[in-house]
């Protein structure tokens, strides 16, 4: 992958590169960014720069057999974990290396992926991936071989967040003094949930949201659309590129949350001091619970962005506001106001709370009908309370 064709954080490109050229390689380093800011696509742009010993800043000038194995991310000495489960292909004892065929499918057409993405590819959105320590065992097999053309040898392991404690605990001797030319690279989106003895081991890089003239550039190259068309899309996808490129093909999950939101909120209001109504919050549970624990993870999050959403837009942030309801009868500015700041703090935590139990296997039925009790109340509560 060409430097030139990852969008945007030029800093953090000048570094890698640079680091490179001076024989400064940090052995174990951590790039973390939110979701389409780009941390895989670098970790692949960089790893091609250093096994293939490519020259001045872009992956061209050096092994170009080395960078013809790149464009199939079959380098023997480019090694991956990610967060695998059970599934057909795969009944027990999971690792990545059973999965490198999808894996390299989610590389070739989405490498802004997230985690949604790869467990559709998988076909297994109603389970929780993990990184677990039968990963580790591989990860020290394939390390200590020799590297196949002499060189480097270097591990990516994306969503390190995934790696339970199991695992962790087994890599980090191996993060901490890796074999000669051996060189790990975790990214996250949320370091705070990886142990701190692996943290403190890496030259943590962190990535920003990408600008929205940098998506839009992006997005005019890949998908060649006008250029005020592509702008909307950059503003409504809030430093994302994966996103964008959902919003590109009306694909995105984001069309389907919004749809689950507003039934959600509208029988919430409804409720209040009617019995029946209950019944429709009810359903409404049953329904989300009914997908994936990662679908419904996900759907949580977009409900705690989208309360923040309504909140900046009732306080007259409009510039910060970039959710566009694409719902009919569904108007933005008269739902604001009932997010304020009486209820935007309790509304925050009890969205956070389910999504903990959620992800810890909690009954998602009990979990979301709860939710929606609670916020019925909240949504009624009135501001300066």
């Amino acid at each position: 992958m060409l430097f030139s064709d990852v969008l945007g954080q030029k800093h953090i490109k000048n570094h890698l590169t640079t680091s490179v050229d001076n024989g400064r390689i940090a052995h174990a380093q951590l790039f973390v960014g939110p979701e389409g800011s780009g941390t895989l696509p670098m970790a692949l742009a960089y790893a091609q720069y250093i096994l293939c010993q490519n020259k001045n800043g872009e992956n061209t000038g050096g092994s170009e057999s080395c960078n013809l194995k790149f464009k199939s991310f079959s380098h023997p000495d480019l090694h991956f974990a990610f967060p695998v489960t059970t599934s057909d292909k795969v009944k027990s004892k999971p690792v990545s290396h059973y999965y490198l065929e999808e894996w390299r499918q989610l590389l070739e057409q989405q490498p802004y992926g997230n985690l949604f993405d790869w467990y559709k590819i998988l076909g297994v959105d109603n389970k929780q991936g993990q990184i677990g320590v039968d990963e580790a065992s591989e990860i020290v097999k394939s390390l200590a071989l020799k590297s196949y053309e002499g060189g480097y040898k270097i591990m990516i392991i994306w969503m390190a967040e995934k790696m339970n404690s199991s695992c962790a605990n087994k890599l980090l001797k191996l993060i901490e003094e890796p074999p000669e030319k051996t060189i790990f690279i975790l990214i996250a989106e949320n370091e705070e949930l990886i142990i701190n003895t692996i943290k403190s081991r890496c030259q943590i890089l962190n990535f920003p949201p990408l600008p929205e003239e940098a998506i839009t550039s992006g997005l005019i190259a890949q998908y060649h659309l006008e250029h005020d068309v592509a702008a909307k899309i950059a503003h409504q996808a809030n430093g994302n590129y994966n996103k964008a490129c959902d919003l590109v093909y009306q694909d995105s999950e984001d069309i389907q949350f919004e749809k689950w939101f507003v039934v959600w909120v509208r029988s919430a209001f409804k409720a209040k001091g009617n019995k029946a109504a209950i019944h429709d919050l009810i359903s409404w549970s049953e329904e989300i619970a009914r997908v994936g624990r990662e679908t419904q993870k996900k759907f949580l999050s977009y409900c705690l962005n989208y309360f923040r959403q309504a909140m900046l837009l009732n306080y007259k942030a409009e510039e910060l506001v970039y959710i566009e309801p694409k719902t009919n009868n569904f108007d933005l500015l008269k739902f604001a106001p009932f997010v304020h700041e009486a209820n935007i703090i309790d509304i925050s935590t009890e969205l956070e709370s389910a999504i903990y139990h959620i992800e810890r296997n909690g009954n998602s039925k009990i979990i979301l009908t709860d939710l929606s009790i609670k916020l019925t109340r909240l949504l009624h509560r009135k501001s300066g309370v």
